[in-house]
C-alpha cells in the first residue's frame, strides 16, 4: 500500500514527464538534474522548500499542483480590520497560495487579516471571497465584506446603509464604527480560515 509520501513523488513524476520531462524541468528552474532524478527514484525523501518554490515559480503554479494536491487560491493580499490607517491597496500580491475552502471557484481568492478590530483571534486569519462588485450592493447590507476605500486601505467590515447617498457604515467588534465611507469595491466575504 503507498503512502501519502509515494503518492506525492508519483503525482510529481507525471507533472515532471507532463512538462516535458527532467530536461524540461532543470532548463527552466536550473534545478539540478540530480536533485529531480534522486527525488524521483525513491532516494531522496523530498524536494527542499526553495526547490518547490523555484520549480513552481518559474511554471507558474502551486507546489500543491505538481504533487497532486488539492486545489489552491491565490494570496492576493492583506486587509485591515484595525484603527491603524495602513494603505493595502497599492503594490499587493498575489503572495503565494493557500488551499482553497469548501466550494471555491475559479474566482476565489483570499486575503489576510492585520489587526484585531474583528477580535483578536482573528488576526492572521484568511477572508476569501468570489466576487468584487463596484458600487457595492444592497444585498452586502448587514454581511461582513472585504472593501476598497478611495484612499487604497482594504477593509474587512461588516456594511450598514447609510442616509448618505453611496456611502455605508462600516463596523467591526473592537473599534468604533467608520461613518458615511465611500467604497470603491466591496467583496462579500464567502469563508474565513485560520492560516
Amino acid at each position: 500500500m503507498s503512502d501519502a509520501n509515494d503518492l506525492r513523488r508519483e503525482a510529481f513524476r507525471n507533472w515532471v514527464k507532463a512538462k516535458g520531462g527532467v530536461a524540461a524541468v532543470n532548463a527552466a528552474t536550473g534545478v539540478p538534474k540530480t536533485t529531480l532524478y534522486s527525488y524521483l527514484g525513491g532516494k531522496a525523501q523530498s524536494l527542499l522548500g526553495t526547490t518547490q518554490e523555484a520549480i513552481a515559480s518559474a511554471f507558474g503554479v502551486a507546489i500543491d499542483e505538481m504533487f497532486g494536491g488539492r486545489m489552491t487560491v491565490p494570496v492576493v493580499g492583506y486587509v485591515q480590520a484595525g484603527a491603524e490607517a495602513v494603505l493595502f491597496g497599492a503594490g499587493q500580491g498575489p503572495f503565494d497560495h493557500v488551499p482553497a475552502p469548501e466550494g471555491s471557484t475559479d474566482h476565489t481568492v483570499a486575503v489576510e487579516i492585520r489587526g484585531e478590530s474583528l477580535g483578536p483571534l482573528l488576526d492572521g486569519w484568511l477572508v476569501y471571497w468570489d466576487e468584487v462588485r463596484t458600487p457595492p450592493t444592497e444585498d452586502m447590507i448587514g454581511r461582513l465584506c472585504v472593501v476598497g476605500l478611495p484612499d487604497d486601505r482594504v477593509l474587512v467590515k461588516q456594511l450598514q446603509a447609510s442616509r448618505t447617498p453611496g456611502c455605508f457604515h462600516l463596523l467591526s467588534n473592537n473599534e468604533p464604527p467608520i461613518f458615511d465611507a465611500e467604497i470603491v469595491w466591496a467583496a462579500r466575504v464567502k469563508t474565513m480560515t485560520p492560516r
